[in-house]
């Protein structure tokens, strides 16, 4: 019998873990020997824990830095790398691919045949090209509408296991605001999570979707799918929107895997039109129509309001912007700069006040512009965040940042709270868009 064939597994704590539990955990062909960790602070250093990795490691594996992916591969003879992370854009693939293949490994991605779970319920999935395109905000009205119709939603969010205890988060349900600190979530999970409860529906969300998918089918009349990154689904769909970013045409057919979500889409909502060119809205609509005519077409905004105007008129203000999206989504702001600036306010630059994780952040993506991430993965980050809002002189803070982190750290300034919700400008509207996956999905839910 041929040795095991030994794998490195290149993530983000999500898809990495997602790809190991379905086609690598309890598989004799296969010896993991480590994952590496990039993207997000506080991943590496740990272990996928024995509990949740299987009979073939009764130790675990350990997580380690991408940065020793090269010295891994040659210390432990590595066979294959599985790249199993999103939100890169072609010239990253090609560069990791390389590095890979130089040093003596093979380079593998696994596709959506092999890590899609099927699901007896109907499933409905928003996706998108790239971070920050407007996914969550399609994602509300899509389940606001599917509510209406008296059906019972569940939502089961892309995996975000970041600092903490990977076993407790194996399986986790949110029904209520309480359930965040049972689980010590971070900024970045409140940010999808807290929308949803307000709605009063159950979220999911963990490290093994297996065992999600048996809970969610227990409860669910309709599952939808909140994607996470430019990441495809881990169920597979009976239909599926894709989310395109006006302010960044051409990505859509240059990012991995947005374009692979592209392609699949039964929908392509295009966002942000009113802030974009008509070149590039035409750009979008030309490039989707080359590689998936099959594909229904909406053009949208982003409605953005704020709670409390009055503080904004004439006043410095400090924005606070959701992290991935103006760390590796690659956007130098998003809808707390557009509020801020809505509404009449002065941006202050905070880069200069910046201390520890934020400062860092600035060096590694010096694309950001003058706004603040909402980088708070540990307490220690949460800490630098607090410092960093609390050193810079402005008269507010304007929260783009779907989460209230005023509840995590201490600001002394006035806090203004960003909303956005989707407006349709030109196709399908959201209750056309349903009444075409409860047709398409009809079997399921007799």
């Amino acid at each position: 019998m041929p040795r095991p064939r030994k794998v490195i597994i290149m993530g983000a704590g999500g898809r990495d873990f997602h790809n190991f539990n379905v086609v690598f955990r309890d598989n004799p062909e296969y010896e993991v020997v480590a994952f590496t960790a990039t993207q997000i602070p506080g991943i590496s250093g740990r272990r996928y824990p024995p509990e949740l990795a299987g009979r073939l490691y009764p130790n675990g594996i350990p997580i380690i830095s991408e940065k020793e992916l090269i010295k891994l591969v040659k210390d432990h003879g590595v066979d294959e790398v599985v790249l199993a992370y999103s939100d890169l854009l072609y010239n990253d693939v090609g560069r990791i691919l390389s590095t890979v293949l130089a040093s003596g490994a093979d380079f593998r991605i696994l596709g959506p045949r092999e890590t899609m779970l099927p699901s007896s319920k109907p499933v409905i999935a928003v996706t998108a090209v790239r971070t920050g395109a407007g996914k969550s905000t399609v994602s509300r009205a899509i389940v606001r509408e599917l509510k209406s119709r008296n059906l019972k939603v569940v939502v089961v969010r892309h995996p975000m296991a970041y600092a903490r205890d990977l076993v407790k988060a194996a399986v986790e349900r949110f029904e209520k605001p309480e359930d965040f600190d049972k689980y010590e979530l971070t900024i970045e999970e409140r940010e999808e999570y807290e929308p949803y409860l307000k709605m009063g529906v159950t979220v999911y969300a963990g490290v093994d979707y297996n065992k999600i998918l048996v809970e969610v089918e227990k409860e669910a009349d309709v599952i939808h799918w909140d994607g996470g990154n430019n990441d495809w689904p881990f169920f597979k769909p009976d239909y599926m929107i894709t989310v395109a970013d006006a302010m960044r045409p051409g990505h859509e057919i240059s990012s991995f895997p947005g374009e692979v979500n592209l392609r699949l889409a039964d929908v392509v909502i295009i966002t942000k039109v009113s802030q974009a060119t008509k070149d590039a809205i035409e750009t979008i609509k030309k490039n989707t129509l080359e590689v998936n005519d099959k594909a229904k077409i909406v053009l949208a905004d982003l409605e953005v309001t704020v709670d409390k105007p009055e503080l904004l008129e004439g006043k410095r203000a400090v924005v606070v912007e959701d992290s991935p999206t103006v760390t590796h989504g690659g956007l130098p702001y998003a809808a707390g700069y557009v509020a801020a600036k809505k509404y009449g306010a002065e941006i202050i630059d905070p880069k200069k006040y910046a201390v520890g994780i934020i400062k860092k952040m600035y060096e590694e993506y010096p694309h950001m512009g003058p706004v603040v991430p909402s980088t708070g993965y540990a307490p220690e980050q949460l800490r630098d965040l607090e410092k960093t809002l609390n050193n810079i002189d402005a008269d507010v803070v304007v929260l783009g940042t779907p989460a209230d982190i005023s509840k995590l750290i201490r600001i002394n300034k006035p806090v203004v709270r960003v909303s956005y919700e989707l407006k349709i400008v030109e196709g399908p509207s959201v209750k056309e868009l349903v009444d075409e996956f409860l047709e398409k999905a009809k079997e399921k839910l007799e």
